[in-house]
């Protein structure tokens, strides 16, 4: 029996997705908040580990609905946004339209669920490309729309004008990935919910601190929750990731402190790297910076070689690779190895 001939055709065509672990002193790949929130883990102990958890994170969803202005049957939990993304394809099909270069994982998916993929790319400032996106969603009347703002891996915000002309030009629904939306200076576009049907906003924990549990969340009109929560598996969310979240947000203070010193050390960050001549930074409103160098793999040796691990995206953006803000010290790390690795050692 050949095996390979049982797998579909869309997974038989896909590579595994790589989140491979890299030894290195400093880890700035990942887009990963550089603070943890350890006190939030005493909640854990109260967890009875016999069983399952509450299917639909009551106390988890009414906090994030109190922080966000929304009503709790406003918000769907996942585990992680891959699962949220999953399960938005899985509930409404293709065809599925997104920008590129940006999250990965919105094609992936879609491929996965054997759905048509519409690619537009991005300008060249890295923003939406109003005409081509209006006229693809003419032209192939796309279910799902994707949208990362800020994206990744550019690290921009698209302009806001652009994105709701998409949203009052689909006859689908329009997903906005805020994943990094609290490191931007600008607000999102939550308080827009009540305006447009067809607008979901995406969020996740894991880039402020808390990675670890696997937490992510859409909010939308109430008949695309009822809808999408048809496919989400049961108990999908872990008891444990529950707790520990309810616990590290009722401190949002803390939590606000992390990203306001993540926000203001990527400045930093990105005024040392322009007075590095051999590469060139993009501006970011996220909690990484993209670059552009010009050997990626070379330069990306190099850093490791260095103990710094950042990550290579040129596949996606040519010649550029991409850097997590770290802490202060994580960060000085890092300049000093790309000052090396560039001839320019200080």
């Amino acid at each position: 029996m050949e095996l390979k001939r049982l797998v579909k055709r869309e997974v038989a065509r896909l590579r595994a997705y790589q989140a491979t672990e890299v030894p290195c002193r400093v880890k700035l790949d990942a887009n990963e908040s550089p603070y943890g929130f350890r006190v939030a883990l005493k909640a854990a102990a109260a967890v009875r580990t016999n069983r399952y958890p509450d299917p639909e994170a009551k106390k988890l969803r009414k906090i994030l609905a109190g922080e966000l202005g929304v009503m709790p049957q406003n918000i769907l939990q996942g585990n992680g946004s891959d699962e949220i993304i999953y399960n938005l394809v899985a509930t409404y099909g293709g065809p599925v339209l997104y920008p590129v270069p940006t999250f990965s994982m919105y094609g992936i998916i879609s491929q996965i669920l054997g759905e048509k993929k519409v690619i537009v790319p991005l300008d060249r400032e890295f923003d939406l490309d109003e005409g081509k996106m209006l006229k693809a969603i003419r032209k192939s009347r796309p279910k799902i729309v994707f949208l990362s703002s800020p994206n990744n891996p550019t690290g921009n915000c698209f302009s806001s004008d652009r994105i709701l002309k998409i949203v009052e030009a689909s006859q689908g629904i329009v997903v906005v990935d805020e994943a990094y939306q609290p490191f931007a200076s600008e607000k999102g576009f939550l308080p827009l919910l009540k305006d447009y049907r067809n607008l979901v906003i995406m969020r996740t924990l894991s880039k402020i601190g808390l990675a670890a549990l696997r937490f992510g969340f859409l909010a939308a009109d109430e008949e695309i929750i009822e809808e999408v929560n048809k496919v989400r598996l049961p108990f999908n969310v872990n008891a444990l990731s529950q707790a520990v979240a309810v616990e590290a947000l009722k401190d949002r203070k803390a939590l606000r402190t992390a990203v306001v010193a993540i926000a203001a050390e990527r400045d930093r960050l990105m005024q040392a790297m322009e007075g590095i001549g051999e590469i060139t930074p993009f501006p970011s409103e996220a909690n990484f910076i993209l670059f552009r160098v010009s050997d990626p793999a070379k330069v990306h040796a190099g850093l490791l070689r260095r103990g710094v691990l950042v990550r290579n995206v040129a596949d996606a953006v040519k010649g550029c690779l991409r850097v997590t803000v770290g802490t202060p010290q994580e960060n000085r790390i890092f300049l000093h190895a790309l000052r090396s690795c560039t001839g320019k050692s200080s």
